[in-house]
């Protein structure tokens, strides 16, 4: 079996594989230009104000008892909880379980 790459005239790649302009294969991704203006107009429109006021509700609301506010709050100021792979949880109870700290 022939394993030569296919000549890039016919595939709309240049010389350096990458996707020439006007290409009719790889036309990116279509929503990203609207993505990309919702943010815009996100990002013009929250004023840091209106963050001070929604992040003081969300931290009422979890010293309130609100389970899911208080773990947003948690994983965006502390990052989201790594777990630990099993193996080490394991070696790490034998150890303890065995007087080895």
């Amino acid at each position: 079996m022939d394993s030569l790459p296919s000549p890039t005239e016919s595939n709309g790649r240049g010389p350096n594989g990458r996707f020439l302009s006007g290409n009719r294969i790889g036309k990116g991704n279509p929503a990203a230009k609207q993505a990309q203006q919702l943010r815009f107009t996100l990002m013009n429109s929250v004023k840091p104000a209106d963050l001070e006021q929604i992040i003081g509700k969300l931290i009422e609301k979890a010293a309130a008892g609100d389970v899911q506010a208080a773990k947003l709050i948690m994983d965006r100021v502390l990052g989201p909880p790594l777990s630990l792979d099993i193996e080490e949880r394991i070696s790490q109870l034998e150890r303890i379980a065995g007087g080895q700290q």
